[in-house]
């Protein structure tokens, strides 16, 4: 072996054992009670060996909007957080990738700044229905859409008719789309302080904009993932799905399990995201909805702006939370509570999030996967510094909030990161 990982605690995809990862070639050779090779690395004690994590909803914003966050920080972001992998929204940036053109404009920009690998996901908007094709010819992931304001213009969102008529030309491809699930029609404008701002954005909204997602996936026999749950509402419409043998799957984030409304205060607008966090109750369904297996994912939705767009109140800043960094600290930090093992974490996190995408060597620890790994230590802990993070602008509603779980190094493709970006660009069907 080039190389051989030695640990007391592997997480493999059938669970915690000790073992030797193997490695030739950047990919996984062999895991084993026990291998030799050319180099050996043994974990310490305390110490626990998981594959990289997959992060399937990302905003890198560049180009367009590299003030807000970039290829470079967000990568650099990503690996210190435990995530090899990343797949990038098609909004904030500028042009949104929403055409093959964009698309590679996009790519371009990634080729030479990428810390880890990056996918990309393509864009459905009401005038690019003749670009779709080309767009998943070209090896996006996935389309994502809205159904309601984006908080883009550049990025209008469809309607129930439009995203159907999409479905239709999508679907027979086995193609995935993604749905930012909110009904307009429930949607009020906000105030200032939180509860008005949660009080305008109501289960009803959610849940609505679910039972729709459903119905077009009953009616068009398309793969429909809704994006970042928030309510325990919408939960129903995702287990009666799941039990009529639809292809629909959920996510949600590590802020919807994490915060709740109660403790969120009229200034804190670092707390702002669409859909809201909601109240402590709220938070418990989700818990439960992940660990029935109702809620597939947890992934970020890290969605950065420069702090003058995150000032003022909840009527007026920008509504996106920068977590990538934080993702697995603050899931862990949660899910032990409940007696979660890192097992469901890194299935909630890795192979969950690679499966949905199709990336098959990916999000796991076993032969012919590729050979990115996060040494954690799930029981130091730490309180978030804001500026001791990658991402490009020092916003996050987790500063100073103390996290169980520490990455202390992060490999891709069986070379330790560092400051010299080696990611790849992946494309749908990689492995």
């Amino acid at each position: 072996m080039d190389l051989v990982l030695r640990a007391a605690r592997v997480i493999t995809p059938d669970g915690e054992r000790r073992a030797d990862v193997g490695v030739e070639g950047g990919r996984i050779a062999a895991v084993a009670d026990r291998l030799d090779g050319a180099r050996v690395v043994e974990l310490a004690a305390d110490e626990v060996l998981l594959p990289g994590l997959v992060d399937t909803h990302v905003h890198v914003n560049e180009p367009g909007r590299g003030e807000w966050e970039g290829f470079a920080t967000a990568t650099r972001a990503a690996a210190a957080g435990g995530v090899t992998t990343i797949v990038d929204m098609p909004l904030n940036s500028l042009p949104p990738t929403t055409s093959v053109a964009a698309l590679e404009a996009k790519r371009e920009v990634a080729r030479e700044r990428a810390h880890v690998d990056v996918g990309f996901w393509g864009g459905i908007v009401p005038d690019n229905l003749d670009d779709l094709d080309g767009l998943h010819d070209a090896g996006v992931f996935g389309f994502k859409c809205f159904l309601v304001h984006s908080g883009v213009d550049e990025f209008p969102h469809v309607t129930g008719d439009e995203l159907r008529r999409a479905l239709h030309r999508l679907g027979p491809r086995g193609a995935l789309t993604v749905v930012h699930a909110e009904d307009p029609r429930e949607i009020t404008e906000p105030g200032p302080g939180y509860r008005a701002f949660l009080d305008s954005r109501p289960h009803a909204a959610e849940s609505g904009a679910i039972a729709t997602v459903v119905g077009l996936a009953e009616e068009t026999g398309a793969r429909l993932h809704v994006l970042h749950l928030s309510s325990g509402h919408g939960v129903a419409h995702v287990r009666d799905a799941k039990a009529r043998g639809l292809a629909v799957t959920a996510e949600t984030c590590p802020h919807y399990l994490t915060f709740v409304a109660e403790e969120i205060g009229d200034a804190a607008t670092e707390f702002k995201c669409c859909p809201p966090i909601r109240d402590a109750a709220n938070r418990e369904s989700l818990w439960r909805a992940l660990g029935e297996d109702v809620v597939d994912l947890v992934v970020t939705d890290h969605s950065p702006c420069t702090p003058d767009l995150k000032a003022g109140d909840f009527a007026t800043a920008w509504g996106g939370i920068a977590s990538l960094q934080l993702g697995l600290p603050a899931v862990w930090t949660q899910a032990r509570r409940r007696g979660h093992s890192l097992h469901d974490v890194v299935r909630w996190m890795a192979g969950n999030p690679a499966d949905l995408v199709g990336l098959t060597t990916k999000g796991r620890i076993a032969p012919g996967a590729d050979a990115d790994f996060v040494v954690f230590a799930p029981d130091e802990a730490f309180v978030v510094d804001r500026d001791a993070l990658h991402h490009r602008n020092p916003v996050t509603p987790y500063h100073g909030r103390p996290l169980a779980g520490v990455v202390r190094r992060t490999w891709l493709r069986g070379q330790p990161i560092d400051d010299r970006p080696r990611g790849r660009l992946l494309t749908r069907g990689d492995a």
